[in-house]
């Protein structure tokens, strides 16, 4: 078992930055490829980006492409979501999840998943 709690959201104007915070316990955290989703009302939970296990491959949705960027430091057991140029439309519960494949965009491959932590921009 692998638990993940997020942490870092909150209230943010148009073209500020957060910086999202994914702690996880139990299991070997370095084993495992970690991903960000988000889901706004009424829409479907997307992908946002994706780290592998050992941080040298990340990738991410066109729509936050330059914008975004994943990273882990494995000593702390902690993945990272830093938000820059943040607009309207990219606000949505951010989720972090884990994985035990390589890297994955679909959120079906995820096998471990935090409560989500809230992000709203005001325009």
């Amino acid at each position: 078992q692998v638990q993940l709690v997020e942490s870092g959201g909150g209230l943010v104007q148009a073209g500020g930055s957060l910086r999202l915070s994914c702690l996880a316990s139990g299991r070997t955290f370095s084993s495992y490829a970690m991903g960000w989703f988000r889901q706004a009302p009424g829409k479907e939970r997307e992908f946002v980006a994706a780290i592998r296990w050992s941080g040298g491959f990340t990738f991410c949705a066109d729509s936050v492409k330059g914008r975004f960027t994943i990273s882990r430091d494995n000593a702390k057991n902690t993945v990272y979501l830093q938000m820059n140029s943040l607009k309207p439309e990219d606000t949505a519960v951010y989720y972090c999840a884990a994985t035990p494949r390589i890297s994955s965009r679909l959120s079906k491959e995820y096998d471990y998943w935090g409560k989500g932590t809230q992000v709203t921009v005001s325009s």
